[in-house]
């Protein structure tokens, strides 16, 4: 009976076992072979990672290799609030002054949230306290929060008490890789950089070069997929992919920083003095047609681009237009002496300053009789201009006007380029021939006014305005490189000689800016003053004044023009008010770059050394006739 007993209790365990075994076989069998996706799928989703690694943005360059736009490694500071527990206010208290913001909003931040995902409510652990954070300040923050009093000294409490207090030390506050945008010099060249927004490597350009060449900046990002331990470390051993990052391209410019600083101060001290709504100029080199400097005031910080109003933002000398007055009669002129309709030497009736056209009546700012075509630009005689561009005609006064670019964008690489506005030929009414030669009835930006006096400049080639030199990778290699670029001849070098001859006279002492002469540069130039149009009619008192002028100016190696909205009244004409501007940045960017002067100091005590030595060879003192 015993023994039964005893096989029948052997029996039952080996039935145990067997069913235990059985269960064991079918757990395995279902994890390894009909779950092993889902099982797989979810162990790698604890213990592999994916981590993007985000390209930098490239930096912009001056010519000399000076930055303009730089982005810097930051990082991004984030929280787990469920570690926080009760010690949110003693870490928003902490972290306020290292994050330069407020307590009551990392209070906000730090609160705890529920989040859903597949299905599961959880606390959120993940919230951006700040972006673009500096390396020294996320130091400070680490060393802040490992060092945060807790009140209580950790060996006193039970070990979950103390993995508590360690976890908010070491993991309640981390940060991930960032980048900030940074423009070292403020706002030098503002206008031409831009700005950017957005975030880390989703940063874009807003406008500017940022904005124009946005795609070779911005790079490509990397990424490395890897398995972390228990505490989240990498393990090296398991690295499976890594794919570097290729940093966006450095863009260089053709601008040099020295010369936008001579540029920007003059212009900001020009303000000082006239107070008018804007000033604009630009600087180009003629035979290429490089833009060595361009600005406008008022201007912004493209650190902090939200905190100035839209106006100071805007690209004026590109996406302003204005009607350019006496500026415009070198185009005219030019023409006419291209078409050998006229020479310098022939003579106009200005009609003493009243001449009536087709219904209209043009005046002259002062009351000229007989003038020459060379003193017509001395003088800036509107009614000798007029006269010019009736006996061209109004179609080959359309095909110079579109010939020197206007009514076509100058292709420079900048968003937000305008056309200007050139009225189609076929609506001219009968006084548009008269109008036009004298810069009234068209309206063009300030950079196709000063393209057109390069053109002069370069014996009659206009050139696309090039302000990108190259772009180079991060090791300095170049990836592409630009090229001047001529765009057409507008007219004959000859032509463009005879125009250099009278443009030569505007500063002279007879002309109309005497105040932008050089001492030791001879200077060939145009001024303009244009009364501005508002609700389709010329306000009196409103003008827009200009000075366009290039040197030395027989082999000119800078064109400088000076745009100035509304100077007051009494120093209002382009050769009072824009003509001491152009002076003063002429001498300073001639000392910077070491031009060579063209003309010989005079010998003292000797007049008439002294008067041969203010006129180089081939030009004259202008009489009036």
């Amino acid at each position: 009976m015993n023994l039964a007993w005893q096989y029948r209790k052997l029996y039952l365990l080996a039935f145990g076992l067997l069913l235990a075994f059985l269960s064991l076989a079918y757990r395995l069998v279902d994890w390894q072979v009909l779950r092993h996706e889902e099982l797989q799928g979810l162990a790698a989703t604890n213990t592999v990672r994916t981590i993007v690694r985000d390209a930098m943005r490239g930096q912009i360059l001056d010519i000399r290799g000076n930055p303009l736009a730089v982005s810097i490694p930051a990082k991004m500071v984030c929280a787990d609030p469920s570690l926080l527990g009760d010690k949110r206010v003693l870490v928003a208290r902490a972290l306020a002054p290292l994050l330069e913001t407020n307590q009551e909003y990392l209070l906000e931040r730090l609160a705890p949230r529920l989040m859903v995902a597949e299905g599961k409510t959880n606390f959120s652990k993940y919230v951006v306290l700040k972006h673009k954070v500096s390396l020294e300040s996320w130091d400070q923050i680490r060393q802040t929060m490992a060092a945060l009093p807790l009140g209580v000294a950790e060996s006193k409490l039970k070990s979950q008490d103390r993995a508590a207090c360690r976890a908010l030390h070491e993991k309640a506050i981390f940060a991930t890789d960032d980048q900030m945008r940074v423009y070292p010099n403020q706002s030098l060249a503002a206008h031409v950089l831009g700005y950017v927004s957005g975030e880390g490597a989703e940063q874009s350009g807003v406008d500017g070069i940022e904005l124009e060449f946005n795609t070779n900046l911005t790079g490509i990002g990397g990424w490395r997929r890897t398995e972390l331990a228990k505490d989240q470390h990498e393990l090296v051993a398991f690295r499976d992919e890594d794919i570097a990052p290729r940093d966006g391209l450095n863009v260089v410019l053709t601008l040099d920083a020295g010369l936008q600083n001579i540029l920007e101060t003059e212009l900001a001290e020009g303000m000082r003095k006239l107070s008018p709504i804007s000033i604009s100029s630009v600087m180009i080199r003629p035979r290429t047609g490089e833009i060595l400097a361009l600005a406008n005031v008022p201007n912004f910080d493209p650190n902090h681009p939200g905190a100035f109003p839209p106006e100071a933002l805007r690209n004026r000398v590109i996406s302003d237009t204005h009607e350019p007055g006496s500026t415009f009669k070198i185009v005219v002129v030019s023409g006419a002496l291209d078409q050998r309709a006229v020479s310098l030497a022939d003579a106009f009736d200005c009609e003493r300053g009243h001449f009536a056209y087709a219904g209209a009546v043009l005046h002259d700012h002062e009351s000229y009789g007989t003038l020459t075509v060379e003193n017509i630009i001395t003088k800036s005689s509107n009614i000798g201009a007029a006269k010019i561009g009736i006996r061209l005609g109004e179609d080959s006064l359309y095909h110079y006007i579109r010939n020197f670019g206007f009514g076509s964008r100058t292709g420079i690489p900048l968003p937000f380029e305008v056309w200007g506005d050139l009225p189609p030929l076929k609506s001219w009414s009968k006084v548009s021939i008269a109008r036009i030669p004298m810069g009234q009835g068209v309206a063009v930006t300030p950079l196709q006014m000063a393209m057109a006096m390069s053109a002069i400049a370069n014996k009659g080639l206009l050139m696309r305005p090039m302000l990108v030199d190259r772009l180079v990778d991060a090791s300095g290699r170049t990836a592409v490189r630009y090229r001047p670029q001529p765009v057409r001849q507008v007219a004959s070098p000859a032509a463009m000689a005879q125009m250099v001859t009278a443009l030569k006279t505007v500063v002279g002492s007879e002309g109309t800016a005497p105040k932008a002469r050089l001492e030791h540069y001879t200077v060939a130039g145009k001024t303009g003053t244009a009364e501005k149009v508002e609700n389709g009619h010329y306000v009196s008192d409103k003008y827009f004044s200009s000075f366009i002028g290039f040197f030395p100016a027989d082999d000119p190696q800078l064109c400088i023009a000076v745009f100035i909205d509304e100077p007051p009244k009494g120093d209002h004409f382009g050769g009072a008010a824009a003509g001491p501007i152009f002076k003063a940045i002429a001498e300073r960017a001639a000392n910077y770059l070491d031009l060579a002067p063209d003309i010989e100091p005079a010998a003292p005590g000797n007049p008439a050394l002294a008067a041969a030595a203010a006129f180089p060879a081939g030009a004259r003192p202008v009489k009036n006739n």
